[in-house]
């Protein structure tokens, strides 16, 4: 597999403060990575690393399989991004904006025309920046990282205080540009209800460790529903149904059945009914992806 981003061991201590710890981070080439975790985890420390904004205490980056140390000018000219709030002057024009970037970058004037019509600001070209709402200023904040046709844009919660139309436009954005323009993308973000939108591939940060690194299916097969049945007796019920070869499990006056179709319930119940357990509720459990996020992090925060 072809990693745009990959760092090993990264780490950046701020005196005995270990602000990203043995950070190993694997980006494929033209996925949309979620970089999750709770505020003060790590996420922008570790971006600013990537970027070359922040030099390492130890460990390394490579970005299109160069190292960021010996070749960062040739790597950040592929490399477009946002971090934290996007800087603009607000008595220009959206276009005279993207223009002054554009003479900085030197590339050439007709990509300031493209990369309106990308992030949907076409219309509003000619207006102030001052008048814009808080989620065009975001877009335009794109429309900047976009300029010098980057094969990765780092965003670092670019939906921050946007209001729920103004996420829904930032979401499809994102979402359209490794297909339409084969870009890869990392985005940070501390909700997983986000990223859950737009990630094909997740990394869970927290205390400045990753703690989870895989695809968001890997991640939704954790969220699986279990089927709990409260009995009189779990500890002998469980035994009976593993001895029948029912996948079981047990806690207090709980069975937890994870693996199952429906036959298997009804079965389960019967032969537990023939064994003269009682049966005194049968419920499906549904952990969301957001239950397994807050359950990830604060067993590494607790440990």
């Amino acid at each position: 597999m072809e990693y745009i981003v990959n760092t090993t061991n990264l780490t950046k201590k701020f005196g005995k403060e270990k602000a990203v710890e043995g950070l190993d981070m694997k980006i494929p080439k033209g996925e949309i990575y979620g970089f999750l975790g709770p505020n003060g985890a790590g996420k922008t420390t570790t971006i600013r690393m990537l970027l070359g904004l922040m030099k390492p205490s130890s460990g390394s980056v490579q970005i299109f399989q160069k190292d960021l140390k010996k070749e960062r000018i040739s790597i950040l000219s592929r490399v477009g991004s946002l971090v934290e709030n996007p800087s603009y002057y607000p008595h220009l024009t959206a276009y005279e904006n993207l223009e002054a970037w554009r003479k900085i970058l030197g590339v050439p004037k007709s990509r300031i025309k493209e990369v309106l019509a990308i992030v949907r600001l076409t219309d509003v070209a000619n207006k102030k920046v001052k008048g814009f709402s808080l989620g065009m200023k975001q877009r335009l904040g794109i429309a900047a990282a976009l300029l010098n046709k980057p094969e990765l844009l780092i965003l670092d919660e670019p939906t921050n205080g946007l209001d729920p139309s103004g996420i829904i436009e930032i979401r499809q954005l994102i979402k359209q540009l490794p297909a339409e323009h084969g870009m890869t993308v990392l985005i940070s973000s501390h909700l997983l209800s986000e990223i859950d939108q737009m990630a094909t591939t997740v990394g869970i940060v927290t205390k400045g460790k990753m703690i989870f690194q895989d695809s968001i299916d890997v991640m939704r097969k954790l969220a699986k529903q279990k089927i709990s049945i409260k009995v009189s007796n779990s500890k002998e019920a469980c035994r009976y149904l593993l001895a029948k070869g029912i996948q079981a499990d047990y806690q207090d006056d709980l069975i937890f059945l994870s693996e199952y179709a429906d036959e298997q319930v009804a079965e389960a119940i019967r032969f537990l009914v023939h064994k003269d357990i009682a049966i005194y509720r049968v419920e499906e459990e549904k952990r969301s992806l957001e239950d397994i996020f807050l359950q990830m992090t604060k067993e590494e925060q607790a440990g």
